[in-house]
């Protein structure tokens, strides 16, 4: 019998439980031994539930419970999660999380403790939720140089532009209808600000490049500012407006790592990736393109890949699972301002005409874009093979005579 403990009774803890109880036979048979949930971690009191007789408000009775072998925490956020995690590996136990912050920002040092003690610190269901991803860039890609990773990270901004894009709703009227179909927080910025998405794409860099990747490091940019305007700017041009978390290697073997609403290509799959589904494009030298699909939320798909990494835990109690990377190293990540991108541009201006000649003045490669019902004074275009550098250099050449740059969008190139 294994017996573990869980830190957290929330949506997703609950849904451990679930899936647990559920599937008792059939993980057993995976297993090749009994789970058995001993302890449960919450300053709350579940009476009603069939397995109330397992909480805990006290850690202490986790981490000094010597039969306890693994610590699910389901907690969410840095504190005490990172306390409680690191206690736990220091005395014998091994960790599986969902927690993408602890993750994104402790990954490094956790994996460390866990190496030194020959545990399992294992986090599938930090990136993605149900759809794997962890395990299949350590394992089933090992034989790959991974060239690029590139993804839609987060269910809430996609359901929100989705509604921008299909129904033309506006970005305030698409949050509510999230919120009210409880896709989005009551505070959704860590959602529509891009913070979940950088966690996310810091992990997957973290783990296919080898060395850790920390959020505060990575350009983010959420949604809120995307209007209709754009959306239809992006559907003239050919495609549609997705929240893109993106990291390549450069051939200065520095990362080009960056968190940005895009344009992408209608010919592109995470085109249509839609609704409150993510995407993630892993591209391998060896295998090319690989695409990994599914919801990235939600109580049981979580669930099901931290039970799944339970499962993995207890299979290897005697053999460490190989998955680890090292810290950060100096001068890792390239300055994204001086990446050559190409740029949407969306400029309010009294002259259309002088405008163009104004940028056509200021930079090599420049394509109006015109989209239905356009405004009188409204101007889009893009321009190609620049960099944010150069786009704040040039802003005052695009703003001459009256002109005023409304936002700018990166253009994908997957």
């Amino acid at each position: 019998m294994a017996d573990i403990a869980i830190l957290g009774h929330g949506v997703v803890g609950s849904g451990v439980m679930e899936v647990i109880e559920g599937h008792r036979e059939s993980l057993f048979e995976r297993a090749k031994e009994e789970i058995n949930v001993k302890h449960i971690l919450d300053l709350r009191d579940f009476p009603d539930l069939p397995y109330s007789d397992k909480f805990t408000k006290s850690f202490d009775d986790i981490i000094g419970d010597d039969s306890v072998r693994i610590v699910v925490e389901v907690m969410g956020g840095l504190h005490p999660a990172y306390d409680y995690v690191k206690a736990c590996l220091e005395s014998g136990k091994s960790v599986v999380t969902s927690n993408k912050e602890l993750v994104a920002t402790k990954g490094a040092e956790l994996l460390r403790i866990a190496r030194e003690n020959n545990l399992n610190f294992l986090f599938e269901a930090s990136v993605g939720g149900g759809i794997p991803i962890i395990r299949p860039i350590s394992q089933c890609l090992a034989a790959n140089d991974v060239a690029e990773i590139a993804g839609i990270l987060n269910g809430t901004t996609n359901f929100i532009l989705t509604k921008m894009i299909r129904d033309k709703m506006d970005f305030a009227e698409a949050l509510k209808l999230a919120q009210e179909n409880g896709y989005a927080e009551r505070d959704p910025s860590a959602d529509v600000g891009g913070e979940d998405s950088c966690r996310k794409i810091c992990i997957l860099a973290s783990l296919a490049f080898g060395h850790h990747v920390y959020p505060d490091e990575v350009y983010t940019q959420g949604i809120t500012e995307i209007t209709l305007e754009d959306v239809g700017y992006a559907k003239a041009w050919g495609g549609v407006i997705k929240l893109i978390g993106q990291v390549k290697m450069l051939g200065n073997r520095k990362l080009h790592i960056i968190v940005a609403p895009m344009f992408i290509s209608e010919e592109s799959q995470l085109a249509h990736v839609d609704d409150v589904f993510n995407g993630i494009m892993v591209r391998g030298d060896a295998t090319g393109d690989v695409v990994f699909y599914g919801k990235g939320a939600g109580k049981l798909p979580t669930a099901s890949a931290v039970v799944a990494d339970i499962i993995d835990c207890i299979k290897h109690f005697k053999a460490r699972k190989y998955l680890f990377w090292e810290d950060a190293k100096p001068d890792y990540i390239e300055d994204y301002k001086l990446a050559k991108m190409n740029f949407f541009l969306h400029i309010n201006t009294p002259d259309k005409e002088k405008t163009m000649r104004s940028l056509e003045d200021a930079f090599e490669k420049v394509r109006r874009v015109i989209r239905d019902n356009e405004n009188e004074n409204e101007l889009g275009v893009v321009i190609s093979d620049v960099s944010f550098a150069e786009l704040d250099e040039k802003k005052a050449h695009i703003e001459k005579d009256g002109a005023r740059l409304l936002g700018r969008i990166v253009i994908s190139e997957f």
